[in-house]
C-alpha cells in the first residue's frame, strides 16, 4: 500500500523489543523447560487469597528459584562444554556476563545472576521480554543454542491479564544436544484472514519470534510447545508459508529442514485442517516422551507443577505419577447433570424451532444500506470474455522483490520498462547517485506456490519521483529498466485509456506478496467519498474499543478532498499490492494502484476507509518530462516507439503542462543536432518548438 496512511496510535501500546510468555514454576523454583528431564502433572487448583498474587505471571515469579536442591532437577542437567554469554538490560548499554556448563534454559541461567534476580523480584507483577538477535525467544530455549559471548537483551512489559499458562505437561524433555535442534522464525502476523495468532497481542509488535523444536517432530508439536500462538493456528488449516519463495510446510511435517528459515503463518483455505493424530493423542505422545531412564535403569518419577508463597519455598507435594490429578481427588459426575442437560435441549429446540417460524420483519433502517449495497456489486461481474482478455493482459503484471523479500507489485509498461510506485524503493534508492542499494527482480509468472522464477534483473532506476509539489499535488512512481537480455510480455502501454467517472475495475497485483490476483471493484464517485467514510466510522463507533476518533475520518476526506485527480474504489488489495495496474471495464489499463487510509479496529484487525490509485495519463507525463530533463532520450525513443489510440491527447495535454512550467529543454530540443539524426525524436521535439496560433475572436459591430 501507499504511504499516505492516516493510521492512528493505540493508546497504551507503544514499541517494544519483544515478548515471550512465562511458564508456571514448578515446586523447585524452576519452569518447565527442556533440562527438566521428567513429566510434569497439572497444577492443582487453589482459590485465591488476598495474601497471594494470583495471577499467572504472578504465580510463575513466586515459585522461581535461582537454585534448587532437588536431586531430579540436578540429575535432569546434563553437562556440556562451558560457554558464555551477556545479558544487558533494555536501554541500558552495561552488559553482565553468565557461565554455563549443564543443559537447562536461558531463563535458568539467567536466575544465577544476583542481578537479575533483583531485577525479576521488583517486577513481580510484569512480563519478561528475552530477546536474541533482535526475535523473541520462548522462556524455555535451551541454553545450549545461545553462541559463545552474544548478548541478549531483557525488559519486562505490562502483563497479560487472564493469560493462560502454557501446560507444563507438554513440554518436551530430553537430554540436549545442539545437533538434534532446529531453530526457524515466525513472523508475529499472520496473512489474511489469520492475521491475529499470537496468545499476547503485544508480540506483534516485534516482526518475528524464534522457535526451537527436536528434529524428529513435526511442526505443530513444535509450535505448540512454543505456547505463544492461539488456538486458532491448530484449529484452522494453517500452514506455513516461507518469507521469499511462498513454498508449503505443512502442520504434519518434520521440523528438520526448517533450520535457520523464517515462515509466515497463512490460512491454506477454509477447509477442516488435513486428519492427523486427535489432540489428546498429540499431548499424550509428547508427555509419554518426556518420561526418561535415569542411570539407575529406573523410571524417573513426575514433577508436580505448583506455585509457592515465596521465592526460596522448595517444599514437594507428593504427585500421583498416573495421572495429572491432584492427590486424593476423584472423578465425579456433576450433582443433577443429567436433568441439567435435558432442560437445556429442550430449550434450544424450542428455540430453533421458533426462528425458523418466525415471519420476516421489512428491512432496518440499519440493513437497507447492505442491500443496496448488494445490488450495486453485481456490476463487479465481469463477461467471460473480459475475464479471458484480463488473463491475457496479466502476463505483464510482475510481483516486485528487494533481495528475495516481497516489495510490491509493478508492470511492463513499454519497452524494458517497469513501473510501479516509488515507495517500493525508496528505501533502498539513492536518489542523489541514482544507485539502488540492494537487488531488485520482477517476476511475472508469480502465480502459484512453488513455482521456480528466477525473475528479471533490475538495471537502473531510469526515473523516479516521490513527493508533493508547491501546489500540493502528490507524486509517488518509480521507472525500473530490466537487463537487456531479458525475454519480456507485451507492454500494457497500447491498452492505455483515460479515466473513466463511473462503473467496474479489476486490479491485478501481489496483496501481501502472495500469488497473482485479481481484484474486481467498483469506482467511487467523488460525491459518494462522504457515504463512504461515514460507513465506516459508524461501523468503528460500535466496537467495544476505539483508538481512532472522529478526527481521523475527517482527515480521511480532507486529504483525499487535496487529491482531486485519484480514483477513489473500495479493494482488498493492501500491503504488497502497491504498484498494481488498474483496469476499466473494457481492460484498458487506467491507474496504477497506490495506497488507502488504513486503521485498526476494535479486534486489532487492520481494516481500510478507502483505496486510491494516481492516473496513468499522469504518470506518464511526467515520466517524458523526466526523461527529457534528464537526456534520457533512449528511453524517451522507447515511450514513442509504443504508440497507441490516445496518444495525440496525450501530447496535447502534456505540451499545455510543459509551456504551464516553461520547461526549457524541450525547447532546447529541436536544435540538437545528435537528436535530430532520429526522426521519432526530431518530429518530437518540433511539436513543442510549435506556437499554437491563437483563436480569433468574434467581435461584434
Amino acid at each position: 500500500m501507499g504511504p499516505k496512511k492516516l493510521k492512528p496510535a493505540k493508546k497504551g501500546v507503544g514499541p517494544m523489543d519483544g515478548f515471550l510468555t512465562r511458564k508456571p514454576a514448578n515446586q523447585n523454583g524452576r519452569r518447565s523447560e527442556p533440562s527438566d528431564l521428567q513429566p510434569v502433572a497439572e497444577p492443582r487448583e487453589e482459590l485465591p487469597s488476598s495474601s497471594r498474587n494470583t495471577s499467572p505471571l504472578a504465580q510463575s515469579r513466586q515459585g522461581s528459584s535461582p537454585t534448587s536442591s532437588n536431586p531430579l532437577d540436578r540429575q535432569g542437567e546434563e553437562p556440556h562444554g562451558t560457554h558464555n554469554f551477556e545479558w544487558s538490560l533494555s536501554g541500558d548499554n552495561k552488559a553482565t556476563t553468565v557461565s554455563c556448563n549443564k543443559a537447562g534454559t536461558v531463563e535458568d541461567v539467567l536466575k544465577r545472576s544476583s542481578q537479575f534476580r533483583d531485577i525479576s523480584e521488583k517486577n513481580l507483577n510484569k512480563e519478561l521480554v528475552i530477546m536474541k538477535d533482535g526475535k523473541a525467544i520462548s522462556s524455555h530455549f535451551p541454553c545450549c543454542l545461545i553462541k559463545n559471548n552474544e548478548r541478549l537483551t531483557v525488559k519486562y512489559v505490562k502483563a497479560v491479564q487472564n493469560a493462560n499458562p502454557v501446560n507444563s505437561s507438554v513440554q518436551r524433555k530430553r537430554k540436549q544436544r545442539s545437533g538434534e535442534l532446529v531453530m526457524f522464525n515466525l513472523l508475529t502476523k499472520g496473512g489474511k484472514d489469520v492475521v491475529n495468532i499470537m496468545t499476547n497481542s503485544t508480540l506483534t509488535k516485534i516482526p518475528e519470534m524464534t522457535v526451537y523444536a527436536y528434529k524428529d517432530e513435526n511442526v505443530k508439536q513444535a509450535l505448540r510447545r512454543d505456547g505463544r500462538l492461539l488456538d486458532i493456528v491448530f484449529t484452522k488449516n494453517c500452514v506455513l508459508s516461507h518469507t521469499s519463495s511462498e513454498v508449503i510446510t505443512e502442520m504434519s511435517s518434520l521440523v528438520d529442514d526448517l533450520d535457520g528459515k523464517s515462515f509466515k503463518i497463512i490460512l491454506l483455505n477454509r477447509k477442516n485442517p488435513p486428519e492427523s493424530l486427535p489432540e489428546s493423542l498429540e499431548l499424550d505422545d509428547m508427555q509419554n516422551e518426556s518420561q526418561i531412564i535415569d542411570p539407575s535403569g529406573d523410571q524417573a518419577p513426575p514433577k508436580q507443577s505448583t506455585t509457592n508463597g515465596s521465592l526460596n519455598e522448595n517444599t514437594k507435594p507428593e504427585t500421583n505419577p498416573k495421572c495429572n490429578m491432584a492427590p486424593g481427588s476423584m472423578l465425579r459426575e456433576i450433582p443433577n447433570s443429567k436433568e441439567m442437560k435435558g432442560r437445556l435441549l429442550a430449550q434450544f429446540q424450542h428455540l430453533v424451532k421458533a426462528k425458523k417460524t418466525q415471519k420476516q420483519t421489512p428491512l432496518s433502517r440499519i440493513q437497507r444500506p447492505f442491500r443496496v449495497d448488494y445490488g450495486k456489486n453485481v456490476q463487479t461481474c465481469n463477461e467471460v470474455k473480459t475475464m479471458k482478455k484480463l488473463m491475457d493482459l496479466s502476463n505483464s503484471v510482475c510481483h516486485v522483490r528487494i533481495n528475495g523479500r516481497s516489495g510490491g507489485s509493478g508492470f511492463l509498461l513499454f519497452g524494458k520498462c517497469v513501473l510501479t510506485n516509488g515507495h517500493v524503493i525508496k528505501g533502498i534508492y539513492n536518489e542523489s547517485e541514482n544507485q539502488l542499494t540492494e537487488k531488485v527482480t520482477v517476476h511475472f509468472s508469480y502465480e502459484s506456490l512453488g513455482q521456480v522464477d528466477p525473475g528479471a534483473t533490475v538495471e537502473e532506476v531510469v526515473g523516479f519521483e516521490v513527493g508533493c509539489d508547491v501546489s500540493g499535488h502528490t507524486y509517488d512512481w518509480a521507472l525500473l529498466r530490466l537487463c537487456a537480455d531479458q525475454e519480456l510480455p507485451d507492454v500494457l502501454l497500447k491498452h492505455f485509456r483515460f479515466l473513466p467517472q463511473r462503473g467496474g475495475i479489476c486490479i491485478i497485483g501481489h496483496p501481501m506478496g502472495a500469488v497473482k490476483k485479481i481484484d474486481p471493484c467498483l469506482i467511487v464517485p467523488r460525491e459518494g467519498l462522504n457515504q463512504v467514510v461515514e460507513r465506516h466510522q459508524a461501523e468503528y463507533s460500535q466496537g467495544p474499543i476505539q483508538f481512532v476518533t472522529h478526527q481521523f475520518f475527517d482527515g480521511v476526506k480532507e486529504n483525499i478532498r487535496q487529491q482531486p485527480k485519484t480514483l477513489l474504489y473500495e479493494s482488498c488489495f493492501y500491503h504488497g499490492s502497491s504498484g498494481s495496474p488498474v483496469f476499466d471495464e473494457h481492460c484498458n489499463v487506467v491507474a496504477m494502484h497506490s495506497g488507502g487510509y488504513e486503521y485498526t479496529n476494535g479486534k486489532d484487525e487492520i481494516q481500510s476507509v478507502i483505496e486510491f490509485g494516481y492516473p496513468l495519463s499522469d504518470i506518464t507525463e511526467l515520466i517524458v518530462i523526466q526523461m527529457v530533463q534528464r537526456g534520457r532520450f533512449d528511453v524517451l525513443k522507447e515511450y514513442l516507439d509504443c504508440d497507441h489510440a490516445h496518444q495525440q491527447r496525450v501530447m496535447r495535454n502534456l505540451k499545455n503542462l510543459v509551456e504551464g512550467r516553461n520547461i526549457i529543454a524541450f525547447k532546447n530540443g529541436v536544435n540538437d543536432s545528435l537528436l535530430c539524426n532520429d526522426e521519432g525524436l526530431k518530429k518530437f521535439f518540433e511539436f513543442f518548438s510549435q506556437v499554437d496560433e491563437p483563436v480569433p475572436m468574434d467581435i461584434c459591430n
